[in-house]
């Protein structure tokens, strides 16, 4: 098993002003699994992300990586954020090589790792450019490339496609759900569009409000997962779509 929650609850703050984000959330994700997880603004999805990452740890429960507690930040995970966060003033190439540089990985295989990974990202032509000559989609599949290069066994998806245009979208979606199928990752996304996890997810986890409890699991039974815009095409996306909304307008009444 890749990532496990068991009865997982965080806490902020200190005593009386103390805040309950997570309640008691169990889940689990299979090797090479791609898991979406729904709910509303603040509802602790990010939260997950972030203790799945080893950020910072569970106030009660556990949290496991490949059958092991984490207890900080870990080489197993790689995390990507609605923003690119590529560095200004290194090149593309030089931003992919980044994390394994700071792993001290040698030159020549830092910079063969990269362009292998840019290549996959389908970024060949562009490894000398500056994030800046770049558009939008292209960073973060630049992002994408970075976060392969480590070599993670799961990858953490915080909303990556939520500040590009629905053209743009559609395309990244179609790039990393290829990507990350050839790949063989397992991974977790969180996102507020249904019809996105659905297309791109084996199963939807969907959330509560504040404090977020684990209310509904959905499979998503169809074919074509590393080809995102085929499901788009199928006619069973929408009844799915509106069973997780559903599921999502009765947890908002029940929280």
């Amino acid at each position: 098993m890749a990532l496990e929650f068991r009865a997982v609850s965080k806490w902020f703050g200190e005593a009386e002003t103390a805040l309950l984000a997570l309640s008691e959330v169990s889940f689990r994700v299979a090797d090479s699994e791609f898991v979406a997880i729904v709910g509303p603004s603040g509802c602790g999805k990010s939260t997950i992300l972030n203790m799945a990452a080893g950020l910072y740890g569970p106030s009660a429960g556990e949290v496991l990586v490949s059958g092991e507690r984490v207890s900080g930040p870990n080489a197993h995970v790689g995390f990507m954020l609605q923003k690119d966060l590529l560095l200004p003033w290194r090149s593309i190439r030089a931003n992919v090589e980044f994390g394994l540089e700071a792993r001290g990985v040698a030159r020549a295989g830092r910079r063969a790792r990269a362009m292998a990974e840019l290549a996959r990202c389908q970024l060949a032509g562009f490894e000398e450019h500056y994030p800046y000559q770049l558009s939008g989609g292209m960073r973060q599949r630049a992002a994408l490339a970075r976060t392969l290069a480590i070599d993670p066994e799961i990858i953490l998806l915080d909303e990556p496609f939520s500040a590009l245009d629905a053209q743009t979208k559609l395309i990244l979606q179609e790039v990393f759900a290829r990507t990350i199928a050839e790949a063989g990752k397992t991974t977790l996304l969180i996102t507020h569009d249904l019809t996105e996890a659905v297309m791109m997810a084996d199963r939807v986890l969907v959330l509560s409000e504040r404090p977020g409890r684990l209310v509904a699991e959905l499979a998503v039974p169809l074919p074509h997962r590393a080809h995102p815009l085929k499901r788009r095409e199928m006619p069973e996306i929408g009844p799915i779509a509106a069973e997780l909304f559903g599921h999502l307008h009765l947890a908002e009444k029940a929280a």
